[in-house]
């Protein structure tokens, strides 16, 4: 009889991201306005491309060594956060079916990078890093404090503060910087995860443009990797999966790092119910 609702669901989240997409990129037409009635402008962020061309560079003009290679070592599955024991839920949707083979794991995480968990981590780590970046302490203080109360689930909690705990610990003991010193005497709550990678990334010179999409990419690995070993599906696959999202997180990155902290939202609302029903899962393999 027709799609299934869990599939209706997972399919408006990826056509509703396909059209918020479509509608970002629009320029709106320019309206004129009296000098009285002519609103205040909010200096808009800087273009991926420009932060980009901010980066630390050699000689050649590309990302710099040391940078490139400390952000390779932040992301890399051998850093010890513990990313490997958490699935964001999809352990949940495997078992229920919501997610069956290579297009379920595609179309579900499409709609978790554009309209999910993804976006807003991508909007709190640009935050994050804008206010380490300038060394505004209020910002930062606000952006911890929001991180840390903004998950939909006690799992998602866990999930969000243990890596992002474990991930400052290790990065301060052998990437030590200024801004993390600082992240930790402004802020003494739990560490949401995105948070501590912005702040090193920062405080290291580590540029948005390429520390933004990185971050992204590597959480969208995590989960095409638990979703390889649930479903099960061949390696293969899973790397098809992840090629198919490489457009998504581009297109994540970029709307996030424009929009204002108000802008943060989800509508993958079956991903959320997931991540709180896999509390109570009678067999689990995943922390979330």
């Amino acid at each position: 009889m027709g799609m299934s609702i869990t599939a209706t669901i997972i399919t408006m989240s990826t056509i509703m991201a396909g059209k918020k997409r479509t509608i970002a990129l629009r320029r709106r037409p320019e309206v004129r306005a009296s000098k009285a009635s002519k609103p205040r402008r909010t200096p808009a962020p800087p273009s991926f491309e420009a932060e980009l061309r901010s980066a630390p560079q050699d000689d050649g003009g590309k990302l710099s060594s040391p940078a490139l290679y400390r952000l390779m070592a932040w992301l890399s599955p051998a850093f010890p956060v513990g990313a490997f024991s958490y699935s964001s839920g999809i352990e949940w949707a495997v078992e229920t079916g919501d997610i069956a083979d290579e297009q379920g794991l595609q179309a579900w995480l499409t709609a978790m990078l554009a309209q999910g968990g993804g976006y807003c981590d991508a909007v709190l780590f640009a935050h994050a890093y804008r206010a380490a970046l300038a060394g505004d302490d209020k910002a930062l203080h606000d952006v911890a404090e929001l991180a840390a109360a903004f998950a939909p689930s006690k799992e998602r909690h866990l999930e969000t503060t243990a890596q992002g705990n474990a991930f400052v610990e290790a990065a301060r003991a052998v990437w030590p910087c200024a801004a993390l010193d600082r992240l930790k005497e402004v802020w003494s709550g739990p560490m949401a995860y995105p948070v501590a990678v912005a702040v090193t990334a920062a405080g290291h010179g580590v540029a948005l443009a390429p520390a933004l999409p990185a971050y992204l990419q590597a959480l969208a690995a995590n989960w095409v990797s638990a979703g390889v070993r649930l479903v099960p599906l061949g390696q293969t696959q899973g790397l098809r999966v992840l090629a198919a999202l490489e457009p998504v997180v581009r297109a994540t990155a970029e709307r996030a790092a424009a929009a204002a902290l108000d802008d943060i939202g989800s509508s993958a609302f079956r991903a959320d119910l997931a991540s709180a029903l896999h509390e109570t899962q009678y067999t689990r393999l995943f922390r979330s």
